[in-house]
């Protein structure tokens, strides 16, 4: 199977220009790119879908550019939004591009012998032009009446209006094709189907300057089985830094994934064999309580965002968490990420302990002191996983988890933090 059909496949092909003349381009190594707007400190998991199709190409023997835009990130895409986005300072973009373009390098091998990847940023040719000379040389192809017809333009126009500086997005996004074209012999470049009329205005232009041709590409959009947008969740986007979205919660995340949704997620996401991902469906069909599924994908994408490593710290302290293992042996940062997660109660050092019973309620696992007890005349209560047999016992000082933690747990699965600040 060719690169295209995996790709197809894995359901990540919405839309080519000429999918036979892409694979007929395929058979030798061509040079992709694939943009990044800084519109945030860091990527997040929606992201992932087009940064690991890059990857893929050049694991297929391609040359992929990942371009991370300095530029248009001042200016702000108006895909997909009712609204003006809040233009950023210079000195934020310029920070976050920063950050960006070190996050993005984790995906890709710059060593590669043959087919090495590169980092650009469009500001470098961007900036040196005036604003005279960009609407001669490049404002001039472009056709109001066709910009207008764009789906993300016209959009806009139905909800209330687009400002000038967001319509000429598509400008700017398709001088920077033409830029990668005459820099790089940039052919291809691959966005979200959200992008497609700015990809194929690229195209166009490179036509028009330089009686270029090249391909498009575009990966559909990624959507939960109930309808809401992939890589959100009650408390925002997963972020791809580990400051913004823990390690933890970042396999959680993962782990949680929908029973309707693990599969497809494995096809985009995971570079496992067909026929590994194959045997995991029919094994998730089988029997989905072992969640075999889930954990694979889990393993992989953190492993793959956060390291190997991270990955076992961060599937012992969920072990731990559930009495599975020795809470005791997690280091700080790891429990602290794990506890993130959970209802808590903070304590000042300065004051008495409470009951365990009063902290059960403090957290909000309990509504009442008398259902605390209960739990516990009933076997179900632990502190950092040992039972504890007494409705009068309070916790000391030694028994929180490096200095600063305790972990409640009511049964098997209802756990709850305290932190003593």
């Amino acid at each position: 199977m060719n690169l295209i059909e995996d790709l197809r496949w894995r359901g990540l092909v919405a839309q080519s220009t000429d999918e036979a003349a892409l694979q007929e381009a395929l058979k030798k190594p061509l040079t992709l790119y694939v943009g990044f707007d800084p519109t945030a400190p860091s990527l997040h998991a929606g992201n992932l879908v087009v940064l690991l199709v890059l990857r893929r190409f050049q694991l297929a023997g391609h040359n992929p550019i990942a371009l991370v835009g300095g530029a248009t990130g001042l200016v702000g895409d108006p895909s997909g939004k009712n609204e003006e986005r809040s233009l950023n300072s210079t000195e934020i973009v310029e920070g976050w591009v920063n950050r960006i373009r070190k996050q993005v390098s984790a995906f890709l091998d710059f060593d590669a012998p043959k087919n090495p990847a590169q980092v650009v940023n469009n500001l470098d040719w961007t900036s040196p032009l005036s604003a005279i000379e960009f609407l001669r040389d490049i404002g001039k192809h472009f056709s109001v009446n066709q910009m207008l017809s764009k789906d993300s333009v016209s959009a806009r126009l139905e909800a209330g209006g687009i400002s000038y500086t967001e319509f000429s997005y598509q400008v700017l996004q398709s001088f920077d094709f033409l830029e990668l074209y005459r820099r790089n012999n940039c052919t291809l470049q691959v966005g979200g189907s959200d992008q497609w009329g700015n990809i194929v205005a690229g195209l166009d232009l490179i036509r028009r300057v330089e009686q270029g041709s090249g391909h498009a590409l575009t990966v559909p959009l990624l959507m939960k089985s109930d309808g809401t947008k992939f890589g959100k969740t009650a408390g925002g986007s997963v972020w791809l830094d580990s400051e913004m979205t823990s390690a933890y919660a970042f396999f959680q995340f993962w782990l949680n994934s929908d029973d309707r949704d693990v599969i497809n997620f494995l096809r985009v996401f995971s570079f496992k064999t067909h026929e590994e991902i194959i045997a995991l469906e029919s094994s998730h069909n089988e029997n989905p309580g072992l969640r075999d599924a889930h954990r694979a994908l889990a393993r992989e994408l953190t492993s793959l965002v956060h390291s190997e490593e991270t990955t076992e710290r961060v599937e012992a302290a969920a072990r731990a968490l559930f009495g599975q293992g020795d809470l005791s042996e997690l280091d700080e940062s790891t429990l602290a990420s794990a506890l993130a997660e959970l209802p808590r109660t903070i304590i000042s050092s300065e004051q008495e302990i409470p009951s365990w019973v009063d902290l059960l309620v403090a957290t909000g696992v309990v509504d009442s002191k008398s259902a605390a007890r209960r739990v516990i005349k009933d076997g179900g209560a632990y502190l950092n996983n040992v039972k504890v047999g007494s409705e009068d016992f309070v916790p000391t000082k030694s028994d929180f988890l490096c200095g600063k933690y305790a972990v409640l747990r009511k049964g098997k699965r209802d756990l709850a933090a305290v932190e003593l600040a």
